[in-house]
């Protein structure tokens, strides 16, 4: 959420960032809303001024005996109690619709993020490890998956309706075996905690992390009025949702493996094969709370994090910064990790990682607080995933596999899998 004062002072530097991200000028109405709430409040001010005065005045007309003059100071004073409830009223409905307007507008990307409206305009940074070479041609992971056995898209859709998998065997074992290596490492290794979260939230927390109210049609809401998780981001950064945070306390890193429940409502025709895009998925998530000095080093930190898990697969991957029009609602800045799929012969996102600023903080209510300054400031998050264990299993999948279409298990991978080198066809 943006700082109304900001605006006011800056209106042309919010259209022109929201121009980059390929969004419509804004602050034409923010600041009439602000100015209609200035005025409002100048109005109120003055009634309650007339009142204090009004009330003095009763009792001075009482001392000196003049009930006439009394008793129309008493009326007045009535009137202007009903004027100033009215008004209360109008004030509270004002700023609604001024935090609403608020609430709607994404992030402003960072000075250096590339122009741009979409992945076309997404600029590649560096590469890491070679596309594995075949003596034959390599298979897509469904076609491998079901040629095991063990991944099962028709009966997955029989019980619960198109973008789910079942995964069976040695496949369910590898996908939580990339889960376990990972939370591993980034615990022992990168110094995150390990959290376990709730998966259902309530709109206090999506609105803290950006989710809602734009985005109501990608969640999953439940009878009762909570919401699925889209991503364990939202536990995690409202960790420490309405918090002052001593400044020696940060940075706060934590991580978490959990499902992920997304209804792809705009993601109609877009990877129907496989379970490149599922309607439920567990991806190991991490997020970093810092001091704002310090969030742009902590967005590399967390970047390398992420690359790690890759590294210690094998697997080949490039790393992009989105353009403006490409990042998510609350990032500043993105960086997009993306796997080699020999199967598919291309790049694939297994990972973002961004940094929010003080957006998500503003949402929150989440400040720290340094010796010496005399006003706590507003925190900056960052999430990032470490990384989505579904897309990790079909980069596996797809990268270590044979010719008679079984699966070579990481070297790092075995130890979580019982010492099992291949995962090939039961008998």
């Amino acid at each position: 959420m943006l700082d109304i004062r900001w605006i006011r002072e800056n209106p042309e530097k919010l259209d022109e960032a929201l121009a980059r991200r390929g969004a419509a000028p804004a602050s034409a109405e923010l600041i009439k809303l602000d100015e209609a709430r200035r005025e409002h409040l100048t109005r109120l001010q003055q009634l309650q001024g007339r009142r204090n005065d009004a009330s003095k005045a009763i009792g001075k007309a009482k001392g000196s005996g003049d009930s006439g003059k009394a008793d129309e100071l008493i009326r007045e004073v009535a009137e202007i109690k009903a004027a100033i409830q009215e008004g209360e009223e109008t004030e509270r409905r004002i700023d609604q619709s001024l935090d609403d307007a608020l609430a709607r507008i994404p992030n402003l990307p960072a000075d250096d993020v590339p122009v741009g409206l979409d992945e076309s305009a997404n600029v590649e940074i560096r590469r890491f490890g070679d596309k594995p070479e075949f003596g034959f041609e390599p298979k897509e992971h469904d076609e491998l998956g079901e040629a095991l056995g063990m991944m099962d898209f028709e009966q997955a859709a029989k019980i619960s309706g198109a973008r789910f998998t079942i995964l069976r065997g040695g496949l369910a074992r590898l996908e939580r075996a990339l889960g376990q290596f990972m939370l591993d490492l980034h615990t022992g290794e990168h110094g995150y905690e390990e959290v376990a979260t709730p998966l259902l939230v309530r709109d206090e927390a999506l609105f803290g992390t950006g989710q809602l109210p734009k985005f109501s049609e990608d969640l999953f809401h439940t009878t009762a009025g909570s919401w699925l998780i889209p991503t364990a981001e939202v536990p995690l950064t409202n960790l420490v949702r309405e918090q002052i945070i001593d400044a020696a306390d940060l940075p706060t890193r934590v991580t978490a493996l959990t499902p992920c429940f997304r209804s792809e409502a705009g993601s109609a025709g877009r990877d129907t094969r496989g379970m490149l895009r599922q309607h439920q998925f567990y991806k190991v998530e991490l997020v970093s709370i810092t001091a704002a000095e310090t969030s742009v080093d902590e967005h590399e930190r967390m970047t390398a994090s992420a690359e790690e898990v890759l590294k210690r697969l094998g697997l080949s991957y490039r790393v992009v910064t989105l353009c403006a029009g490409d990042m998510g609602f609350s990032a500043r800045k993105t960086y997009d990790i993306e796997v080699w799929l020999p199967g598919q012969g291309a790049y694939r996102e297994i990972s973002s990682c961004s940094v929010c600023g003080d957006f998500q903080a503003r949402r929150m209510g989440t400040r720290y607080r340094t010796d010496g300054e005399k006003s706590p400031r507003f925190v900056h998050t960052l999430n990032g995933s470490g990384v989505a264990l579904g897309r990790a299993l079909i980069a596996v999948m797809e990268n270590y596999q044979n010719a008679d279409g079984s699966i070579t298990v990481p070297e790092v991978i075995r130890p979580y899998m019982g010492g099992i080198e291949r995962i090939e066809r039961p008998a």
